[in-house]
């Protein structure tokens, strides 16, 4: 029997027998991660694996927002410094394999804008629920970081190579009529659709034959796990960008809402010059 009663910036509800709604609940800054929040959202799935309640989980965004990625404040904390990289780098792994390991369905209903770790959750679901308006970035290359955490992992199985390589490299926003064109996510609907639908689907798994549900979750998974080494050495890289001076000029650029001028370019225009 599992127990939610940690969770701070995650809330929890039973719409119907066997499933259990996750909201990511920090309205107030479009539910972006903070170093809490990055932490539940690895360990909730754990929990969720061990409740005997929860036959499928059903993840959402308080507000306007699924999850904005990383908190600025963070990102901007941890540059340079050893031991919060190595936190982070532990807690990504954790989001992206405790997903995939949960022998339970998850699906996700994107209510809005997903960015980086919010992104990472909503697409590693089994399945992806997106409003139409609902607008998607992996977004490390504007923070001045290596695509890593689920990027490298699955937007090539989901859409292909050639659209995952566009996308992580320009870093360019994606809505949700166009994710569920290329394939990267499930279904795509109205914004007041998107919630009801996601249930819909998780009433409809819950009333199952749950072995076979679980078991074929299980095997489609192995794509993903053999992906792995890709994952891993994305992930390295990602991290460490943190000790580059990109990554400062990247996300103080969007904290001001300013086009950034990464020192890396403007040493490499120099060098050319």
């Amino acid at each position: 029997m599992s127990s939610y009663d940690q969770y701070q910036h995650l809330t929890f509800d039973r719409p119907s027998e066997g499933v259990l709604q996750v909201t990511i609940n920090r309205p107030d800054r479009l539910n972006a991660a903070n170093k809490r929040l990055h932490w539940e959202l690895g360990k909730v799935w754990l929990d969720v694996g061990t409740d005997s309640q929860t036959r499928v989980a059903v993840v959402t965004g308080a507000g306007k927002a699924f999850c904005a990625g990383g908190d600025l404040d963070m990102v901007l904390d941890q540059a340079n410094d050893f031991s919060q990289i190595v936190e982070t780098m532990a807690e990504a792994r954790d989001i992206v394999y405790n997903i995939a390991n949960c022998d339970k369905p998850i699906i996700s209903a994107i209510n809005g804008v997903a960015v980086g770790a919010g992104l990472a959750v909503a697409l590693m679901a089994d399945v992806s629920v997106i409003a139409e308006d609902a607008q998607l970035t992996d977004g490390h290359l504007r923070l001045g970081v290596g695509a890593g955490d689920h990027a490298a992992i699955v937007w090539p199985i989901l859409c292909g190579l050639a659209k995952a390589k566009y996308y992580l490299l320009t870093a360019d926003f994606i809505d949700g009529k166009e994710a569920e064109r290329i394939g990267l996510v499930s279904l795509c609907r109205p914004p007041e659709e998107v919630l009801p639908t996601a249930l819909e689907v998780a009433q409809k798994l819950a009333g199952g034959p749950q072995h076979a549900v679980r078991w074929t979750k299980r095997a489609l998974n192995h794509w993903v796990r053999n992906a792995g080494p890709i994952f891993e050495a994305s992930l390295a890289l990602e991290m460490l960008n943190f000790f580059d001076v990109d990554v400062i000029e990247g996300a103080s650029a969007i904290k001001d809402r300013r086009p950034p001028r990464f020192p890396s370019a403007a040493n490499h225009e120099r060098d050319e010059g």
